[in-house]
């Protein structure tokens, strides 16, 4: 039963799947982060869908058919990880001390910069899109589950900057050496599923997410002593991105 209670409240929390009223126990958030990469694979799944009806009935090279891809994540999940984006923007460009960088990420208003990278972003985004392929996209939608994976795996590993707030909140709640070894479980099956259907865009997705992992954790401990749910937010928009123009950057290249 706390299980299914995890279910709800993963999806309840990063999506805007419609789910059933839980009680945010301490037993039923022990395991809510294993849940949160379905999240992805409901993304992955409808990129799919759209993938095969959109590329008949408008073509690869339409713009209503870019734009629909750009705009799916951010319609499952209400862009609750782009708001992490936003305000880790407006914190790194502030190149404060640590202490008004943390305070800048619970500032609710967006600065300068964070509408400057919000318009760069769907603007690579829609760039990135307007290169699918049909065969990129299999291995595209599985990177929506292995970002997921990693920042899971973040949240049960990295040090927090902070005592509160929501990525503290699930850490502190986690078992978290479970939860660790089901994430890199997700991240394993991902990485031979991306490689099965394509040696080639498989690598380049999966190296892209690793890369921009490890890159993640440095900035975060350089820049904020530690990670809070907005930082996860950020790292979850810019790993989806750069896989995403490895792999289809990859593409060129068959």
């Amino acid at each position: 039963m706390n299980l299914i209670r995890s279910f709800f409240i993963a999806f309840s929390m990063y999506s805007k799947i419609p789910m059933p009223k839980t009680d945010w126990t301490k037993e039923a958030m022990r395991y809510a982060m294993c849940f949160f990469p379905l999240v992805g694979a409901v993304i992955g799944f409808l990129l799919l869908g759209w993938n095969w009806l959109g590329s008949r009935y408008f073509g690869y090279d339409s713009l209503f058919f870019v734009i629909v891809c750009v705009l799916l994540p951010v319609a499952v999940t209400g862009g609750i990880h782009l708001d992490g984006l936003l305000d880790t923007a407006d914190a790194l460009s502030s190149y404060k001390p640590m202490e008004e960088k943390l305070a800048i990420l619970k500032d609710s208003h967006a600065g300068a910069f964070a509408i400057i990278v919000c318009a760069c972003y769907f603007l690579a985004d829609l760039a990135v899109y307007s290169e699918l392929s049909a065969e990129a996209a299999p291995v595209l939608a599985l990177s929506f589950v292995l970002s997921r994976a990693f920042s899971g795996l973040s949240v049960v590993s990295f040090r927090m900057a902070k005592n509160t707030g929501l990525a503290a909140t699930f850490s502190d709640m986690a078992l978290k050496g479970r939860v660790r070894i089901v994430m890199v479980a997700y991240i394993v099956v991902c990485a031979l599923g991306m490689l099965v259907i394509s040696p080639v865009l498989g690598l380049a997705g999966f190296l892209g997410a690793l890369s921009v992992f490890l890159f993640y954790r440095r900035m975060a401990y350089k820049k904020f002593g530690g990670i809070t749910g907005d930082l996860a937010g950020f790292f979850l928009q810019i790993c989806e991105l750069i896989t995403a123009a490895c792999i289809v950057l990859a593409a060129k290249f068959l």
